[in-house]
C-alpha cells in the first residue's frame, strides 16, 4: 500500500470512527477541491456576506478585508436581530456587540466585547489588531477607541428589537407589573444568532471574522465566544480556519474553533473536525439544566470550517442548520451535518 493510499485509508477510518461513535451522519457529500481558493464560508445568514467577499477576492482584496466587508452587510441589516444594528439587547434594553477578527498571513488578531453604540464592531476589532499592541478591548474602553478612530455613535435599538425586548420583560413573571398586550406578534424566544465568515484567496491566504449582538436579554457585560480568539474564531494560515455560532459558553469551555483547526492539522476534514468537537461538547455537558431528559444537550452549536486546500464543512449539534458557501462559481446554502436528530 502506497503512503498516499495508507494516509487516505487511515483518514477514512478515523472519520468512520467519529460518525459511528456519535451516531451522526453527514447530510450531503461535500465537494473536495484539489487545492486552493478562492472559497468563502459563512453561517446560514451569510449568503450576502459570501457573495460580497467573493467579489472582493476576485478584485485581489485581502481575505480578512473581504470577510469583514461581507459581514458588514449583515451588521447593517436591521432585520437580522442577532448582529449589529437592530441586534437584540441585554436585559436592560441596551445593545452590546462583540466581534473578533484573525488574519492568517500575519497570525494577528483583534477583538471587541460589550461595545455599545457602534454598529460595525468587526471594523473596530480590525483596528484593534492593526493599531494597538492588544488583542481585546471591552466596554467603555472599546467605545473610546472606536470614537478616537472616527466611528459615529448611534442608537442600535430598532423599534423591532425594542418590542422584542419589551415582550420578554412582560413575560418574565405573571405577578409583576409589566402587562403584555394580547396581540403583540413578537416572538419571546432568546436568540443566540451570530455571523461567522472565513475566506481563502487564490494564494492560500486566510482571514476570518465573527460578529454578534450575543445572547438576547443577557446580563449586561456578558461575553460569549464570538470575541474570543480560539473559541468563536481561529485562523492558522498553515492549516485552515474555523468559527462558531450558538451557545457561546459551550464553545468557550471547549476552545471550539482552535480545537477544530488542530484536528484539521492532524488530518481530519473540516466536517469531521466539526463533528468531533460537537461530540466533545455533548460529552462534557454535565449540567442537568442544560440537558434534555435523555442527557443530550438542550441547546444548539454550529461550527464552520475551511481548510487551506479549499475544503469546507459545517456541523451542528441538532439537525436543521444551514451554512453559506461560495466556491468562486456558485453562492449557495448547504445543510450542515449534525450530531443528533430530533425524534
Amino acid at each position: 500500500m502506497s503512503d498516499c493510499t495508507r494516509r487516505d485509508f487511515i483518514k477514512g477510518a478515523s472519520a468512520a470512527a467519529v460518525l459511528a461513535a456519535t451516531g451522526a451522519r453527514p447530510t450531503l457529500a461535500l465537494p473536495r477541491p484539489v487545492a486552493g481558493g478562492p472559497v468563502v464560508i459563512s453561517s446560514g445568514n451569510g449568503l450576502p456576506a459570501t457573495e460580497k467577499a467573493m467579489a472582493l477576492l476576485g478584485e485581489g482584496a485581502d481575505p480578512l478585508d473581504a470577510a469583514i466587508a461581507g459581514v458588514n452587510i449583515v451588521e447593517d441589516d436591521p432585520e437580522d436581530m442577532s448582529v449589529g444594528y437592530g441586534g437584540l439587547p441585554n436585559e436592560h434594553g441596551v445593545v452590546q456587540l462583540d466581534s473578533c477578527v484573525m488574519h492568517g498571513p500575519t497570525g494577528k488578531a483583534g477583538s471587541v466585547a460589550s461595545l455599545e453604540n457602534i454598529k460595525n464592531p468587526s471594523q473596530v476589532a480590525r483596528l484593534v489588531m492593526q493599531r494597538t499592541d492588544h488583542v481585546i478591548l471591552v466596554g467603555p474602553g472599546a467605545l473610546a477607541f472606536a470614537r478616537a478612530h472616527g466611528f459615529e455613535e448611534m442608537n442600535l435599538l430598532t423599534d423591532k428589537s425594542r418590542k422584542a425586548w419589551l415582550r420578554w420583560k412582560e413575560n418574565l413573571s405573571p405577578s409583576d407589573d409589566w402587562i403584555s398586550p394580547e396581540e403583540s406578534g413578537i416572538d419571546g424566544e432568546r436568540s443566540t444568532g451570530t455571523i461567522n465568515c472565513c475566506a481563502l484567496d487564490r494564494n492560500g491566504a486566510l482571514g476570518g471574522v465573527t460578529t454578534t449582538s450575543g445572547l438576547a436579554f443577557k446580563i449586561p457585560g456578558r461575553v460569549g465566544d464570538s470575541p474570543i480568539i480560539g473559541a468563536g474564531l481561529y485562523v492558522d494560515n498553515e492549516v485552515g480556519a474555523a468559527g462558531a455560532t450558538g451557545r457561546g459558553e459551550a464553545v468557550i469551555l471547549n476552545c471550539g474553533s482552535f480545537a477544530i483547526v488542530e484536528l484539521m492539522r492532524n488530518g481530519r476534514s473540516p466536517q469531521e473536525a466539526c463533528l468531533e468537537i460537537l461530540k466533545r461538547i455533548a460529552d462534557k455537558n454535565h449540567d442537568k439544566r442544560l440537558q434534555k431528559p435523555d442527557g443530550k444537550p438542550n441547546f444548539q452549536v454550529t461550527f464552520y470550517a475551511l481548510s487551506r486546500t479549499g475544503e469546507f464543512g459545517s456541523a451542528c449539534l441538532w439537525k436543521g442548520r444551514k451554512f453559506a458557501v461560495h466556491d468562486g462559481k456558485e453562492n449557495r446554502l448547504l445543510e450542515s451535518a449534525w450530531l443528533y436528530e430530533e425524534k
